[in-house]
């Protein structure tokens, strides 16, 4: 099993990056401001407008480390990458795979179910945890429904209606995410998924959460020899990583929800914590966007025993290995890609 290293983010917007021996040094107005050795260090994402060296640049490419750059509002702007692992053989199924509505279909309902099983534990959870001061009632029949809905996965026989489905379950699920956030209640409103860009404290914690996340599953998926851009329930687009959405979608519940509501109710990030910019969108400040790329980096090292594989392993190398059992089903290996179900 791969080994999770670990990743430097530069929160600063005016940081400049550059290579100082085996270092990586900071910049800010050209005075250095730190430097960090590199040794043991798998990626490095930033958040600045100035950029990166050269130098630096040509290292991480000969020493495969991933130089993702994010805009200070968080939004995935471009991911610098070296050598492409993996073979032809692998990719040029995955194309075959992509260019076939059956296979596509195929797929795309095992992401589904993966994300709409982990959302219905999650409710289900909460039904457990928190019944005295939740609607039950609307949780229970919410989960019954999703329940419905995985049995009647049979049946559906298109990608649109696959889609549709997803929709509609998932604003039901979010139609209870509001009850979830237990703590801080009158500062943390949830009223329904608004994103580009979110508009309100919890949808900046989501959008966050996300663009991370898929960012660390298009990492795995190039990993393991696959592409992050050629997937099966999202539609290929210029520069959309579609693979990359697809296996996250299974995650997005037991990793990444999970971890904002641990952040409001455990009250690790508070109002104060947030700016509103001039046409409404809502991000956090610098120094709380610190607050949370650290507690990511904790979440990430927490383990797990996979329910698939059946082994320990930290959280942050979920996506990796639910990349490699995709490819290994591409490839012949396994009889069906195994979703990631959360129990």
């Amino acid at each position: 099993m791969k080994k999770l290293l670990n990743t430097i983010y530069i929160t600063h917007p005016d940081s400049y990056l550059y290579l100082d021996g085996g270092n990586i040094g900071v910049s800010i107005d050209r005075e250095t401001v730190t430097k960090i050795p590199l040794l043991n260090i798998e990626s490095i994402v930033t958040f600045g407008r100035s950029g990166a060296s050269p130098a630096l640049i040509q290292d991480c490419l000969e020493n495969s480390r991933e130089l993702t750059f994010l805009s200070p509002q968080g939004r995935f702007m471009g991911r610098i990458t070296g050598t492409v692992n993996g073979n032809v053989v692998l990719r040029k199924t995955q194309y075959r795979w992509s260019e076939s509505d059956s296979a596509s279909l195929l797929l795309a309902k095992l992401f589904i179910t993966g994300k709409i099983y982990n959302q219905r534990w999650i409710l289900e959870r909460a039904q457990r945890d928190h019944g005295l001061v939740i609607d039950t009632e609307a949780f229970v029949e919410q989960s019954l429904q999703m329940k419905e809905t995985l049995r009647d996965f049979d049946y559906i026989e298109d990608l649109d209606s696959l889609r549709g489905i997803e929709g509609n379950t998932a604003s039901g699920y979010y139609s209870l995410f509001d009850q979830m956030i237990l703590q801080q209640k009158s500062d943390f409103q949830f009223n329904g998924r608004n994103r580009r860009p979110p508009l309100d404290r919890v949808n900046a914690l989501l959008s966050f959460a996300y663009t991370l996340l898929a960012n660390e599953c298009a990492a795995a998926l190039e990993t393991v020899g696959l592409d992050p851009y050629v997937g099966f329930m999202h539609q290929d687009r210029p520069g959309r990583r579609s693979l990359a959405l697809d296996l996250m979608e299974e995650l997005r519940a037991a990793y990444a929800d999970r971890f904002v509501l641990k952040l409001i109710n455990k009250k690790l990030l508070h109002a104060n914590d947030f700016i509103t910019m001039e046409n409404g969108a809502v991000q956090l400040t610098d120094t709380a966007r610190q607050t949370f790329l650290q507690q990511w980096q904790l979440r990430k090292q927490e383990t797990l025993v996979h329910p698939f594989l059946n082994e320990k392993l930290a959280w942050g190398l979920v996506p990796y290995a639910q990349a490699m059992l995709l490819a290994r089903f591409l490839r012949g290996d396994l009889d069906t890609y195994p979703p990631f179900l959360w129990k």
